[in-house]
């Protein structure tokens, strides 16, 4: 990760012109770090103090960003020093939030001939358990006497079992508050779509269909490194979605933790039917206040908003409003989509509770499946589908995975606390 530096002696120090906005003061950022020739720089950041700051250094880091995990060829590290305002805590604040970032880009650009569901339940409990973060990784047996069908089916195909994470940030600072916020994030490590076989270049990114996962971890992960007073836990089924003879198959019934059963309409529906599991857990098992999920769930949702905006799905407009907030502040924005009655009628099946695959609106019948394991607690949902990777570079977004929604949740828990 980039070395960024404070400094006050201006020798030499190239002067920084950017617009006063926050996204403006990331991108900018990003884009002088991309053009350096050098491995190091010297930036007079004129009056940037505060909040500005803090995304000019954002920007900084993440437009420095390079994945270099399986690489042969060692980069050398980069160093920017920034001359102006010793302003050490904006400093530190915009380092903290881009790490978040860092590690989802890295999770979600690993290769899945690496990132098997053990693996990256492994790298949760390496990284967050120095932290004081208490990581337990659930098995195959454990997911079979609990009733996970959901994620037992769509991991039946790999020869990499499935695995769940269940991490739980508990601080004494947050002892005797009623409030518990779990994060839930879909752990598809490579999605080749099942027997509804993805074709062309589908596939080719599919090694990145965790990155719901790695948001909410990376979140988790900040805010345990801040020790905020906040509890919150975070679940992320993991699995891959293969093909073989023991994968399911269209016109299979899941029956999803808790009881209630899925006909299965599409193989490529997948990542609701092992979220369902993790919000019916949650509601049932870990009495929260709050509950938010993050997934790469839809190719509706792309076409609905593209590639900038992740769709917002909620069932309360205070919680939406402040993930709105939270998600401006951090530079990911969020575009709040209906969840009308008038669909649920897409979800019947004449052989199960609902079927996994109620067709268009695609994105919003996703949604009305997912609601229903969530009952009456407060929900949102947010599809990342498409501001999750990037084609090309751009700004302080690098191709590839972009680690959308660890910054964003990262603000909104800083707010709840």
């Amino acid at each position: 990760m980039l070395d960024v530096r404070l400094s006050t002696d201006l020798t030499g120090a190239t002067p920084v012109e950017a617009g006063g906005v926050l996204r403006d003061l990331r991108v900018a950022g990003g884009r002088i770090t991309r053009e350096l020739d050098e491995s190091s720089a010297r930036l007079a950041v004129g009056n940037l103090r505060g909040e500005k700051l803090a995304a000019f250094v954002e920007g900084l880091v993440l437009g420095d960003y390079h994945f270099s995990a399986v690489s042969s060829k060692a980069r050398e590290q980069r160093i920017v020093e920034i001359v102006g305002p010793r302003d050490t805590r904006a400093v530190a604040e915009g380092l903290h939030s881009a790490a978040a970032t860092v590690w989802a880009r890295d999770l979600a650009n690993t290769p899945a001939a690496v990132k098997t569901p053990a693996w990256l339940a492994a790298q949760a409990v390496r990284e967050l358990t120095p932290l004081g973060v208490r990581v337990e990784v659930h098995d195959v047996d454990w997911l079979t006497r609990e009733g996970f069908g959901g994620v037992l089916a769509v991991g039946g195909g790999s020869v990499s079992p499935p695995r769940f994470v269940e991490a739980t940030w508990k601080p004494r600072s947050a002892r005797g508050s009623e409030t518990h916020i779990v994060l839930v994030g879909k752990g598809i490590t490579f999605d080749t779509g099942g027997i509804n076989r993805k074709v062309g270049d589908g596939m080719r990114t599919m090694h990145t269909d965790m990155s719901g996962g790695a948001a909410v971890l990376a979140a988790l992960r900040a805010i345990a490194a801040q020790k905020l007073p906040l509890r919150v836990t975070v679940l992320v089924p993991i699995a891959e979605n293969s093909l073989s003879g023991s994968a399911f198959r269209p016109g299979d019934v899941v029956r999803q933790y808790g009881g209630r059963t899925s006909e299965i309409g599409n193989t490529d529906a997948e990542g609701r039917l092992v979220l369902a599991d993790a919000l019916a857990y949650a509601t049932s098992r870990l009495r929260p206040t709050t509950i938010v999920d993050v997934a790469t769930l839809t190719g509706a949702m792309k076409i609905a908003l593209g590639l900038r905006y992740a769709g917002l799905f909620a069932t309360s407009d205070e919680l939406a409003a402040s993930l709105d907030a939270a998600g401006a502040a951090a530079g990911e924005p969020l575009w709040r989509m209906p969840m009308p009655d008038d669909y649920n009628s897409s979800l019947r099946s004449d052989i199960a509770d609902a079927t996994n695959s109620p067709g268009n609106p695609g994105a919003i019948t996703a949604a009305l499946f997912l609601k229903r394991f969530v009952g009456r607690v407060p929900w949102a949902h947010l599809d990342i589908a498409g501001p999750a990777r990037a084609a090309e570079d751009d700004g302080m977004i690098s191709r590839g995975a972009t680690g959308f929604g660890a910054r964003l949740l990262h603000r909104w828990l800083e707010a709840q606390a």
